[in-house]
């Protein structure tokens, strides 16, 4: 459907919102609210996206970045006002010989029902298609209103309606198809509303009145409902979550307690992993095959490895490699690197560091700006003082391969642990120190060569 262009209408305020952020912003699983419709569109084929963008024009031009074309409603003054401001980019393209139009405050529309209304139009040979849906509380939208043969006549705004008006049920939901050609030469044909305004349901009528074929097609309101208040916006974010889930257990995930699993718009997770109640993934999430996630987790913009297990901690911008095991209650900040079949255990927290394979960090310690290598063993209460008070910067600690820190024991960067030296409880190592080697005390100073290499978690 290249030859199709759809225009979205996302100029408008959103009082209701009661927010300073424009109400297309407003996300739901980490997508903003006008870029589900765009993702509709271009899931439909849609070969020219035009944005029309009014209310902090430039915050959503920036949040839709290069994307989609976008044009600026100066006044806002009406969803036909704005049709034109986008006819002004479309009109000289004779690839287009179709105009979808909707509004980019209805997150739940489908590239599907997109394709289903262009094809109807075409199909029928209808000037105008457009979506109706029947709902049991029709207040503030517009009603269609159809002929003895079923055939739809105009649609009558609320406040303009008549109480037998008023008593029907099939609202407008916004969405339209229609012949670019006569799209173009009717905008100026509508005349301004009580309020000044110029409203695109006005072209129904119209196209009627030269004898045109306009069809509707039905979808639920599940499909269709907009987002005007905060209320709307959880009832289409509980929506979006159920569609999110079903993809997720469709492709093979377990979830174990599916109305408490969040997901955010792009998160992937791989096949026989199960993710347990209270997990939250958000951002550019993924996750591996295999693993157990949860409960009461939270992961963002991280990638989890194939086996890697991760229970009651959270992870930020981080790595995990396969087979690691997170948690319960570890921290992973961003720029953490956890490398394969490492354990992080209770109230370990790491910042911008990476562990080597088959490290273990068991309990409460802090790994700052450091580079910790492979089969490491980290004591409880160990601590990277990673930051100057003095100079405001931050230091690299490096432990290397093999090295076993005692309980307690502080590494005052910038300082190395050579491969396979030992601290003493309760160290605060100040200078490097050399491999195989043990150091123990306040400062800490060599005591003896290193006897015992193998080691068990501390």
């Amino acid at each position: 459907m290249s030859d199709t262009a759809a225009v979205i209408l996302a100029a408008g305020q959103g009082t209701r919102m009661r927010s300073e952020t424009p109400k297309v912003l407003h996300r739901i699983a980490g997508c903003p609210l006008v870029g589900y419709v765009v993702a509709a569109a271009v899931e439909a084929g849609i070969g020219r996206v035009v944005v029309v963008v009014g209310h902090g024009a430039a915050q959503v031009e920036d949040a839709l970045g290069d994307a989609v074309e976008t044009v600026r409603q100066t006044e806002l003054k009406g969803t036909a006002d704005a049709a034109r401001r986008a006819g002004e980019a479309l009109r000289g393209d004779p690839g287009v010989s179709d105009v979808l139009i909707a509004h980019g405050d209805c997150p739940l529309l489908t590239g599907a029902l997109f394709r289903d209304l262009i094809r109807r139009r075409r199909e029928t040979g209808a000037l105008i298609a457009l979506v109706t849906s029947p709902t049991d509380d029709p207040r503030g939208y517009g009603r269609v209103i159809r002929g003895p043969d079923g055939q739809v006549e105009t649609i009558v705004e609320e406040a303009q309606a008549s109480e037998e008006q008023r008593a029907v049920r099939d609202v407008n939901a916004g969405v339209y198809c229609i012949e670019a050609g006569w799209l173009w030469k009717h905008l100026s044909a509508i005349q301004p509303s009580a309020s000044g305004e110029y409203y695109l349901p006005d072209l129904v009528g119209l196209a009627v009145g030269e004898g045109a074929l306009v069809q509707a097609i039905e979808a639920p309101p599940t499909v269709t409902a907009g987002v005007n208040d905060r209320v709307q916006l959880a009832a289409a974010a509980s929506i979006i979550q159920e569609r999110l889930r079903r993809e997720l257990m469709i492709s093979g995930v377990t979830l174990i307690d599916p109305a408490t699993t969040y997901l955010d718009r792009g998160v992937t997770v791989g096949r026989d992993t199960v993710v347990y109640p209270g997990t939250v993934l958000e951002g550019a999430t993924t996750v591996g095959v295999g693993c157990r996630i949860g409960p009461h987790t939270r992961i963002v913009d991280s990638t989890i490895g194939d086996g890697a297990v991760v229970e009651i901690s959270v992870v930020e911008s981080s790595r995990v490699g396969d087979n690691a095991r997170i948690g319960p209650f570890s921290h992973l900040r961003p720029g953490a690197w956890i490398e394969s079949e490492v354990e992080l255990g209770n109230f370990a927290e790491v910042k911008n560091s990476r562990i080597g394979a088959r490290t273990k960090v068991h309990h409460v310690s802090y790994i700052g700006d450091a580079r910790v290598g492979e089969d490491v063993n980290v004591g409880a209460g160990t601590i990277t003082t990673n930051f100057d008070s003095e100079t405001g910067t931050k230091n690299q600690t490096v432990v290397e391969d093999g090295a076993s820190l005692g309980c307690d024991t502080m590494l005052v960067a910038p300082v190395t642990v050579g491969k396979k030296a030992m601290t003493g409880a309760g160290s605060v190592v100040t200078h490097d120190v050399e491999p195989g080697v043990v150091v123990v005390g306040v400062p800490a100073r060599p005591l003896r060569p290193r006897r015992d290499r193998q080691h068990s978690g501390g």
